[in-house]
């Protein structure tokens, strides 16, 4: 009895450590926006609103149900016809907004849903190769073919996609790029600032 109960002793211990590890894999992989030193030359508040697209959801309409709790119905008119609209929109969808004031009208629309994915383009350098990013859900990315490159965290903030990353050769100091998106759809991502442009293709 007592070598039975030994080894079940031994088997929970094991079963134990294993789900602690497991534990602590899944904490590394989930990156939070609020843990990361995001430097500014003032401190800059997030007046993106962040919500799931809801069924009331129209041809010019989006019920936007906020994180916050509220139910907010936007005309995004005027945003489509400026080509601010960015992914579409559909029930369900995770969804990021810059309104006006009242929060009556979207200034800009960028689906977070549509955003995710593996996105491609061929190498600059010799056009033999791919490559590209991959942008995963709690503000993951990463590389696609890119040794030079080492992505660390994304997010949108004020309606601009920020990318965290580490070049290398360019010390331990993590640098963070601002991008106006251009285009999101099914199939393509453009995004760009006043340096650089990138175009890419969805890898499906």
């Amino acid at each position: 009895m007592r070598k039975k109960s030994n080894l079940y002793l031994f088997l929970t211990a094991v079963a134990a450590v294993a789900l602690f590890f497991a534990g602590c894999k899944e904490k590394k992989q989930k990156v939070e926006f609020e843990e990361l030193d995001y430097t500014h030359s003032t401190p800059v508040k997030n007046s993106t609103l962040f919500g799931l697209c809801g069924e009331a959801s129209a041809m010019n309409t989006l019920q936007l149900l906020t994180d916050n709790g509220d139910t907010l119905n936007l005309s995004i008119y005027k945003a489509k016809e400026q080509n601010k609209v960015h992914g579409g929109y559909s029930c369900g969808d995770r969804m990021a907004v810059m309104t006006n004031e009242n929060h009556t009208e979207a200034l800009l629309v960028i689906n977070e849903t549509t955003l995710l994915g593996n996105w491609l383009m061929l190498n600059p350098l010799d056009g033999s190769s791919e490559v590209g990013i991959s942008l995963l859900e709690g503000g993951i990315v990463e590389g696609i073919n890119q040794s030079i490159l080492m992505y660390r965290a994304w997010r949108i903030f004020n309606g601009q996609l920020e990318i965290q990353l580490t070049r290398e050769g360019g010390g331990d100091e993590d640098e963070v790029n601002h991008y106006d998106i251009i285009k999101l759809d099914a199939d393509s991502l453009i995004f760009a600032n006043t340096e650089d442009r990138f175009e890419y293709y969805r890898q499906h």
